[in-house]
């Protein structure tokens, strides 16, 4: 049976993604007790039986919203105990044609993938700073590496969301605190069905997991889901402007 009284906690934000949901079943599976934070949490008692009942590991539900940036303080209080792992795959793509029209969605994306998720990582790790210990994983994206005209309102607050990872895991290297950034580059999740990706490089949200338990395993720092994308993105983000401009990728 297992010592809850050194069993090593995970809290995932934005549990009801597929891939935060997935993540949760890796690390559970890793021996780890869980915390699912969403929106309306409550709605995800199915959930929460599913990964208790499969791994055997304790699992409780907390209600978060990334967007409520001055209840942040008192959620991570509301914890009771601050958890060994932090990973936040909270995230929202929206429409580029629609996001570039409307100010109100644009902001929206903005914050939902960099300001909220960079707001919550920041003040967990003042608290993994004091206590010298902790890991903080931010699932970021492949679309932050170099801004492209069909997702770039989405890549920018990607881009600000992986520059506030490395300048974290910069501050926190000597502090006994670890920063993880994991790009998955394109996963058949809801948040892209109907549109069309390319098989060999679309990965499913059960391998970005276990990337992500492997990187925190590991104490790896930026992962790419699938190798190749680190090949990919070398290539796009060295194409000259004058060129890169007249693409459409």
């Amino acid at each position: 049976m297992t010592d809850t009284s050194r069993q090593k906690t995970v809290l995932v934000l934005g549990g009801r993604s597929d891939i935060g949901r997935a993540i949760a079943h890796s690390f559970a599976a890793d021996g780890y007790a869980v915390a699912l934070a969403a929106r309306n949490a409550a709605n995800l008692e199915t959930d929460k039986s599913d990964i208790s009942l499969r791994h055997n590991v304790p699992v409780s539900l907390h209600e978060f919203d990334v967007l409520d940036t001055g209840k942040m303080e008192a959620f991570i209080d509301s914890l009771g105990v601050l958890p060994d792992v932090v990973v936040s795959v909270v995230g929202l793509m929206g429409e580029q044609a629609e996001n570039e029209k409307d100010t109100d969605l644009s902001a929206r994306v903005m914050r939902s993938n960099y300001e909220g998720p960079a707001l919550i990582l920041g003040l967990f790790a003042n608290r993994f700073e004091e206590r010298s210990s902790g890991t903080l994983v931010g699932v970021s994206s492949v679309a932050g590496d170099r801004g492209r005209a069909t997702n770039y309102i989405y890549g920018s607050a990607k881009a600000g969301f992986t520059a506030f990872l490395s300048g974290l895991r910069n501050r926190l290297a000597r502090k006994g605190v670890h920063v993880v950034t994991v790009k998955p580059g394109f996963v058949r999740t809801q948040m892209t069905e109907g549109m069309k990706l390319p098989g060999p490089i679309t990965a499913d949200p059960e391998e970005v997991a276990q990337a992500t338990v492997k990187a925190v395993r590991k104490g790896k720092n930026t992962v790419y889901t699938k190798p190749v994308w680190a090949l990919i993105m070398l290539i796009i983000t060295h194409i000259p402007e004058a060129i890169f401009k007249k693409m459409s990728i």
